[in-house]
């Protein structure tokens, strides 16, 4: 059996290091003090009896599990990132844990009248009775991605104490920068050396998903002219009026607050301004390949019609891709996807096959040649005050990455 406490003391040892990551920095890690988690990762890893333990000068960590098998079997690998969000602090995170819960309002902080409660955060019914960790309100919690690395650490462990569980050689993975969308940037996939993997990195417990969104940032800059107001008549162009029309001119209830499921959207994320100079900053998200297009076209054809009649070049607009959906690759692997569900139907885990509303290190690293779907780690509510993880589903989760490991070296899915 997994042992519940030892998930927990490893799991907090993770969450009380801050890890935060840093768009702003060129570095990677963008952060020196994400070194603090990955060393101790790379001593941990060593210390379970893991081999092959290596940390690059970017911080990524791999390491191996060594088959324990006579025939051949398929290199699989477990990937988690251990950097927490910049969307919201980590530092001094106070974990919480609340035993048997009982499915009413959780107190985080009761001095700032700071609550989880179940009538906004519907999904903690279904944990009623379970033991959670929480933050004290005032920070995020880091189960994303912690509570995925103490997952595969924690299975890592597990089948090195229980030699009678069959598997073949297994990789593990760790890295930094998976917040700010560099992640896969500088992992080695050919020294990883794995046939496909698993990103230990959803959300609640019997998730399964080879589908996210394609994904596009785009800057829109606007220039205005500044005169005296008293004398503007005629002279003045206001960049902040100008980028109101370019708001509003894109379609209202194509956003994330107003979408779901298979449903893309333009996300407005940043705005500074003005009346000289406007900057809109977008993320363009969408899972179809022709719609994903069709809206980058849209914003380029708007940024033209507005120079049209505004008669010149005041706004430019600059479209990166970030990345990909990534079914088209993991598509033609389906049985790696069939294996995961086996594993939770195994556990008695019912699968939730389901597109993720965003991306993975999974998503670049399948188009880099390691198809790597991604799987449930139990939190909820990330990046912020309100994030949670049932110890429960971090067990499941651990029992899944060693269930997979098992079945594929005895698959008839293969």
């Amino acid at each position: 059996m997994i042992s519940k406490a030892q998930i927990i003391k490893r799991f907090i040892s993770y969450v009380t290091i801050n890890t935060e990551s840093d768009p702003e920095s060129s570095n990677t890690p963008s952060t020196t003090k994400q070194w603090d988690l990955a060393n101790k990762l790379a001593e941990e890893l060593k210390s379970i009896g893991m081999q092959d333990v290596n940390i690059d000068d970017n911080a990524y960590i791999m390491a191996t599990l060594s088959s324990n098998v006579e025939h051949d079997v398929p290199v699989i690998g477990f990937i988690s990132h251990f950097d927490t969000s910049p969307d919201f602090t980590g530092a001094n995170v106070k974990p919480q844990i609340i035993e048997h819960y009982d499915g009413k309002d959780i107190v985080l902080n009761e001095n700032l009248n700071i609550i989880l409660s179940p009538d906004y955060f519907e999904d903690l019914i279904q944990y009623k009775g379970q033991t959670l960790i929480t933050t004290d309100g005032t920070t995020l919690l880091g189960a994303d991605d912690k509570a995925g690395i103490c997952e595969i650490v924690s299975a890592m462990e597990y089948l090195i104490n229980n030699p009678e569980i069959k598997h073949g050689k297994v990789r593990v993975g760790f890295t930094p920068d998976e917040e700010i969308g560099r992640g896969a940037h500088k992992f080695d996939v050919k020294k990883f050396g794995a046939d496909w993997a698993y990103t230990m990195d959803g959300s609640q417990i019997g998730e399964l998903e080879y589908e996210n969104f394609n994904a596009a940032g785009a800057v829109v800059t606007l220039k205005g002219k500044i005169v005296h107001p008293g004398y503007a008549k005629g002279k003045m162009i206001n960049s902040m009026y100008i980028a109101q029309e370019f708001i509003n001119s894109l379609p209202r209830i194509e956003t994330p607050e107003h979408t779901e499921g298979y449903q893309g959207f333009f996300h407005l994320h940043d705005i500074h301004g003005n009346v000289e100079e406007t900057i809109l900053k977008y993320i363009i998200r969408d899972h179809d390949k022709e719609h994903f297009e069709a809206r980058k076209e849209m914003m380029t054809k708007l940024t033209n019609e507005l120079n049209s009649q505004y008669g010149g070049e005041i706004i430019s607009i600059e479209i990166k891709d970030q990345y990909y959906n990534m079914k088209e690759k993991v598509e033609p692997v389906m049985h790696i996807v069939d294996i995961a569900e086996e594993a939770m139907k195994q556990l008695h885990i019912t699968p939730l096959i389901k597109p993720i509303r965003g991306g993975t290190d999974g998503s670049q690293l399948s188009y880099m040649g390691l198809p790597c779907p991604n799987i449930f780690a139990g939190g909820h509510n990330f990046h912020g005050r309100y994030e949670y993880v049932p110890v429960e589903s971090m067990i499941k989760a651990t029992e899944v990455i060693c269930k997979i490991a098992e079945i594929t070296a005895n698959s008839h899915l293969i």
